[in-house]
C-alpha cells in the first residue's frame, strides 16, 4: 500500500513538473521570442491579430463592436453603473464609446473627428487591435501564469522584497502577475488579499500603485503605435526594470510612506525546506493543483473578453476627449509645464511638446504614444516606458483602484502618477540614450 502511494505521489509530481516546464516554456515562447513571419518579425499572437486585423477586417470589426455593445450595455443590465459617480461616469463613456464607433464606421459626424489622427487612428489601431490583442493575449498568458512559473519565481524572490519594495514575500507573486497580466486582474488579487488580512493598507498600496500596470498585451499595442516591436524584448525588459525600480522609491516616500502599517503577515520557509526547495514545492504545487489545460484557457479567454469588453469603448471616448483637450485647450499644456524640467533633464527633443504628451496619459495611457508616434527614437522609447510605468490614469486604473477597499484617495492617486512619471521619463531617458548610441532603438 505504501509503495502504491508513494509511486502514485512520484507519477504525480512527474506530470506536475511536466506541466510547470513544458507549459510555461510555452508562455515564454509565447511573449518573449519574435517569430519572422512575411517579413515582419513579432510574437506569435501579435501576428495573429494582425491577420485578423488585415485579412478578415469585418469578421474583425464585428468582433470588436459586438465587444463594445456588450461593454457599453452591461452596467446598466447589472445595474452597476448606480454603484457611484465613478461608475456613472464611465458607465457613460462606454456608451459614448459605442456611438463613436458606429458614427466612424458609418461615416457621420463633424468632420474634426474624422481628421487621420483622431477616430480613424483611434479606431484602427487602438479599438481594433486592443479589442483582438486582449483576448489573444489572454489565451496566451494562461501558458505563462496558470502552470507554476510565477510561484517558483515568487518564493525566490521573498529575500528582496521586504527590503527594497516594504511588502512580504508572497507578494511577489501578486506583483509579477499584476505586471505581467492586468492591471483589473492584479488589483482584484491584491484587494482579495487585503481583505483576508495578509496585506497592511501601506503594502496594498504599493502593490496597487507600483505593479498594477496594463498588461503585456497592452504593451504590444503601445511598441506596435511607437514603431518598437523590433525591439520589442528590450523594450519589455527594460520597462520591467523600469516600473520595479520606481516603485522601490515611491514605496519609502510620501504620500504611500505614511499609510498604516499594522496587520499583514511575517515571511517564514516550510520547516525544512531552503529556498530552492521551497521555490519548486510553490511552482510544482500550483502546476499540480492547476485546472485542465482547457479549462484554464476558456476561463483565460472569458476573463480577456470581458476586460477587453469594458476597456475598448473607453478607449475610444477617452481617447477622442484627450485627444481634443491636447489640441485645442491648454488643459495638458499646464500640466505639461511641470514636466518640461525633468523633461529637459532628460535631453529629449521638443521638451513642451514631450511634456504635454507625458501629461496626457494622465487621462489615457495610450495619448502620449498616439501623440508621439512621429517623435525621434529616444522619445518614442520614454513615452512607451512612462505609458506603462505611470501605472495610474483615468480611463482604467484609477477607477479600479476606487472600486476597491484599498483606502488611497484620489488625491493621492494622481500624487503617486505624477512622482512616477517624472522618476520613469528620467531612468527611461537615460537608458534609452544608451540603447540608442548601442543601435537597439532605431
Amino acid at each position: 500500500m505504501n509503495a502504491n502511494v508513494l509511486s502514485t505521489r512520484s507519477s504525480s509530481r512527474a506530470t506536475a513538473l511536466l506541466r510547470l516546464v513544458a507549459y510555461s516554456s510555452l508562455g515564454l515562447v509565447m511573449f518573449f521570442l519574435p517569430i519572422d513571419i512575411g517579413g515582419k518579425s513579432t510574437i506569435m499572437f501579435d501576428h495573429a491579430a494582425t491577420w485578423l486585423a488585415t485579412k478578415q477586417r469585418p469578421l474583425a470589426i464585428a468582433f470588436v463592436l459586438a465587444l463594445m455593445a456588450w461593454g457599453a450595455a452591461q452596467p446598466f443590465i447589472t445595474g452597476r453603473w448606480r454603484e457611484n459617480l465613478t461608475t456613472t461616469v464611465f458607465s457613460v463613456l462606454k456608451v459614448l464609446g459605442l456611438v463613436l464607433a458606429l458614427m466612424y464606421l458609418s461615416g457621420t459626424g463633424p468632420a474634426v473627428l474624422f481628421q487621420k489622427d483622431m477616430l480613424p487612428f483611434l479606431f484602427d489601431k487602438l479599438a481594433l487591435t486592443v479589442g483582438l490583442i486582449v483576448p489573444l493575449g489572454a489565451v496566451a498568458l494562461a501558458f505563462l501564469v496558470g502552470f507554476g512559473l510565477l510561484e517558483l519565481v515568487g518564493v525566490l524572490m521573498q529575500p528582496i522584497m521586504r527590503p527594497i519594495w516594504r511588502t512580504p514575500g508572497h507578494s511577489a507573486i501578486d506583483a509579477v502577475a499584476s505586471f505581467v497580466g492586468s492591471y483589473s486582474v492584479g488589483l482584484l488579487i491584491t484587494n482579495r488579499v487585503y481583505l483576508e488580512g495578509k496585506y497592511t493598507a501601506r503594502e496594498a498600496a504599493i502593490i496597487a500603485t507600483g505593479f498594477s500596470t496594463v498588461s503585456a498585451a497592452f504593451m504590444i499595442i503601445v511598441a506596435k503605435t511607437l514603431n518598437l516591436m523590433p525591439a520589442w524584448n528590450f523594450y519589455f525588459w527594460s520597462t520591467f526594470v523600469i516600473a520595479f525600480a520606481v516603485t522601490a522609491i515611491t514605496a519609502w516616500i510620501p504620500p504611500i510612506s505614511r499609510m498604516d502599517n499594522t496587520g499583514g503577515v511575517s515571511d517564514t520557509l516550510p520547516t525544512g525546506r531552503n529556498r530552492w526547495q521551497a521555490a519548486w514545492d510553490a511552482g510544482l504545487n500550483q502546476a499540480q493543483g492547476a485546472p485542465a489545460l482547457w479549462r484554464v484557457l476558456r476561463d483565460n479567454l472569458r476573463d480577456g473578453i470581458a476586460m477587453a469588453s469594458a476597456v475598448v469603448p473607453t478607449i475610444l471616448a477617452v481617447g477622442l476627449i484627450g485627444l481634443l483637450l491636447a489640441r485645442y485647450t491648454p488643459v495638458f499644456d499646464v500640466l505639461g509645464l511641470l514636466l518640461v524640467p525633468f523633461v529637459w533633464i532628460g535631453g529629449l527633443a521638443e521638451p513642451m511638446a514631450t511634456a504635454k504628451a507625458l501629461a496626457s496619459g494622465l487621462a489615457e495611457m495610450f495619448l502620449p504614444a498616439i501623440q508621439l508616434k512621429g517623435a525621434d527614437p529616444v522619445v518614442r522609447y520614454v513615452a512607451a516606458v512612462v505609458s506603462v510605468s505611470s501605472v495610474l490614469f483615468f480611463s482604467g486604473s484609477i477607477p479600479c483602484v476606487l472600486a476597491t477597499r484599498i483606502p488611497l484617495s484620489l488625491r493621492q492617486m494622481i500624487t503617486v502618477w505624477f512622482v512616477r512619471t517624472v522618476l520613469s521619463l528620467l531612468l527611461a531617458a537615460a537608458i534609452g540614450h544608451f540603447a540608442l548610441a548601442q543601435g537597439w532603438i532605431a
